[in-house]
């Protein structure tokens, strides 16, 4: 092969890729627009957003309002809107640190457990329908694609304090 064919190889793979990337951008938005939709169907009074908060509250424990606006890379005022809101609909509450008092960590109320556990079930069974027929294997390579994609993602994708799911 030629330095030329080699150099037209290299374009067709850049092509590829570049259509597969384009590809996985517009499926992203897809879903994520379809991810916010669905989660007001299943809890109108739980927006996506907040459906996340409440999700990562559980599996740490509670953590504070700055834990959560890093983890998720958004701006403490979002954070702290959403938290606020959530706490007028009683689904967590501030509690002192018990290793520093200057500190309010947040947890869940028993209110926010259990709507966060009938979310996740409808949550659950509607992912299940969408992925009926698929074999363990897509599974399993969906699930670790998605894994090894959100591990490796650093900001959020919108050029504002949003996440995809505001």
């Amino acid at each position: 092969m030629t330095s030329e064919g080699a150099g037209e190889a290299g374009r067709a793979d850049g092509s590829t890729a570049d259509a597969s990337v384009e590809t996985i951008q517009r499926e992203m938005t897809v879903f994520a627009r379809r991810a916010r939709a669905s989660a007001g169907r299943m809890h109108p009074e739980l927006s996506l957003v907040s459906y996340t908060l409440l999700g990562h509250l559980e599996e740490v424990g509670g953590c504070r309002a700055t834990d959560l606006a890093a983890h998720y890379a958004l701006d403490k005022s979002t954070v702290s809107r959403q938290v606020a809101a959530l706490e007028r609909a009683g689904l967590i509450e501030r509690r002192m640190d018990p290793e520093d008092h200057r500190v309010q960590v947040l947890h869940l109320t028993e209110a926010g457990t259990d709507i966060l556990a009938q979310v996740t079930r409808s949550r659950r069974t509607a992912f299940r329908e969408r992925l009926t027929g698929w074999s363990e294997e897509d599974l399993a390579r969906f699930a670790s694609y998605l894994t090894r994609y959100n591990a490796t993602a650093t900001a959020p994708e919108t050029s504002d304090d949003r996440s995809p799911g505001d």
